[in-house]
């Protein structure tokens, strides 16, 4: 099994023996190509989907260059084990948000850096259920996507491998199994448990994307609960340490703190021709045969939108006006509950147990689709916010503060659906590299407010069955996902089902914008797995 993976993925042996940092050979000897040689593809984005495209693509021979606008993160001297000093791993350009229900952008759906977000997602990794890819037929929301979920299943079982992926056997959706057992569960685990058993409710440990034990020269968890601030040991995965270090092994450059302006097609041909990129504030632009953008759902369809030409005065692919549309957050809300044993519930990856009983339509119910339950366990600052937003203040928060260790928190995510209206548009207002920002307009339907507050309450129920003599919930949203979604034409999406865009044939999106639902589960997994088969789909089928 090791050998195999390592023929597929050497990252987790490309690092220094002590595990803190890649090889320093990989980017010192990395290829570098010169703007005027026209490369096989140009990624935009070094997140989860940029970065196993590149990799994959990489591993084909292919002439592969991926761009990223934040820097080439070096663990061991960029991250902090600290919350406030962590928050240069987040996108806080300017950008505009509004609609009944608007959603702050930062710190909990957005990464700047090789990596992406993933350097700062919680680690959790669950994958979709076969009902998340026909929604619309079964349960008369949402939308069905062109593939299904037996498309994905191959690739989700090798990323989760490659990540790899600790857990027990799981058995929603599409059971089956983890690579690594599970991880021991901290007194916040133990709580879920023990609420779940006396409540009825189906409850796992897993699945997280850190290895249980050493893996190849990754060190082991250390538990200390810094997940969401960049993983200082590099234990947890992200693309940063799992696929970069294998794409560079294999000839592939990534260039950092580079922000691509726009891509430019050839009016004649229509096709890309390569992208415009700044760096160092000096314009430049790399010629590609082919071009795939990875920016995620805010910057990718920003991206497209700025990208205007003769044949496309309304943004790149965006002749159905689809760009930008059908943006979708999960519900987050987390609810909190106090014990009279002490918790100390930072101790473990944040999510480390949960239940999916709840993740698909029940027709008793008020409301259509579902939502999971995940432990989380909120840091001091995070903690203080949750608090204040209870109304406590002064002399009230200092002891809601000193008595943190007695707390246990969950959190829920719930599947908000895709609606037409909940978009990204181009503002007036321009950023520092002189481009329109994003403006991101969201309202909640009635069934998404339904599910939160069902989910709200399931937690109360959890928690109180477990001996919470106090409850609290702030409310709250996670994930970005949408914005550039998968269609069965281009009417209905802007990308095909390899995601290939319908308007240009030689441009791909590979990042969380072309998912058309999502479900009731984290999106990383399912992201790199869409970008996987669409890799080797592209690998087979070079030529558009």
């Amino acid at each position: 099994m090791t050998s195999a993976l390592r023929d597929r993925n050497g990252s987790a042996w490309l690092l220094t023996p002590d595990g803190s940092r890649a090889e320093p050979r990989l980017t010192a000897q990395m290829r570098r190509f010169d703007d005027t040689h026209e490369v096989d593809i140009a990624i935009v984005g070094c997140g989860a989907g940029g970065s196993v495209l590149l990799q994959r693509l990489a591993r084909a021979g292919w002439d592969a260059v991926a761009f990223d606008a934040g820097p080439f993160w070096d663990p061991a001297k960029d991250w902090v084990s600290d919350e406030a000093g962590s928050h240069h791993l987040y996108w806080t350009d300017q950008r505009q948000i509004g609609g009944t229900d608007p959603v702050p952008l930062g710190s909990n759906n957005s990464g700047r850096g090789v990596g992406g977000s993933m350097v700062h997602y919680a680690g959790y990794v669950p994958r979709f259920h076969p009902s998340d890819f026909h929604t619309l037929s079964g349960d008369g929301v949402g939308a069905d996507w062109p593939i299904d979920y037996a498309d994905l299943a191959p690739y989700y079982a090798d990323i989760e491998a490659e990540l790899p992926v600790a857990g027990e056997d799981w058995p929603w959706g599409d059971p089956h199994s983890y690579p690594h057992r599970p991880h021991p569960v901290s007194g916040n685990g133990e709580t879920f448990l023990r609420g779940a058993l006396a409540a009825g409710i189906q409850a796992k440990v897993g699945p997280v994307a850190i290895a249980n034990g050493r893996f190849g020269h990754r060190p082991h968890c250390i538990y200390r609960g810094f997940c969401l601030q960049g993983c200082k040991v590099n234990a947890k995965a992200s693309p940063l340490i799992t696929h970069i270090p294998d794409a560079l092994a294999h000839g592939a450059e990534v260039r950092a703190d580079s922000m691509v302006t726009s891509i430019e097609i050839d009016g004649r041909t229509g096709r890309a021709t390569g992208v415009h990129y700044l760096e160092d504030g000096r314009p430049r632009f790399q010629r590609a045969r082919i071009v795939a953008v990875a920016g995620y759902s805010i910057e990718t369809p920003r991206l497209l939108l700025n990208s205007t030409s003769a044949r496309f005065p309304d943004g790149l692919c965006n002749d159905f006006d689809l760009v930008g549309r059908y943006l979708m957050v999960q519900g987050a809300p987390q609810t909190a509950g106090r014990f009279e044993s002490e918790i100390r519930m930072w101790k473990a990856p944040p999510p480390e147990v949960s239940t999916e009983e709840f993740y698909e339509t029940d027709p008793s119910k008020p409301y259509t689709r579902g939502f999971s339950i995940q432990t989380v366990s909120p840091l001091p600052i995070t903690w203080a916010e949750h608090v204040m937003a209870q109304g406590h203040w002064g002399a009230d928060l200092r002891r809601y503060m000193s008595d943190y260790v007695h707390w246990a928190c969950f959190g829920a995510l719930c599947e908000f659906l895709p609606l037409p209206d909940n978009r990204v548009t181009l503002a007036d207002e321009k950023d520092g590299y002189g481009l329109p920002v994003a403006h991101f307009s969201y309202t909640q339907c009635d069934n998404d407010r339904a599910l939160a507050k069902a989910a709200q309450a399931t937690m109360e129920q959890l928690l109180e069955a477990a001996g919470a003599s106090e409850t609290m919930t702030v409310q709250r949203y996670a994930h970005l996902v949408g914005g550039a979604r998968m269609g069965a034409d281009e009417t209905q999406g802007v990308v095909d089902a390899d995601c290939r865009t319908f308007a240009v044939p030689n441009l791909l999106i590979t990042d969380g914008s072309v998912l058309p639902t999502q479900g009731s589960a984290n999106p990383a997994l399912t992201i790199m797995a869409v970008a996987a088969r669409a890799a080797e789909r592209l690998i087979h089928r070079p030529e558009p």
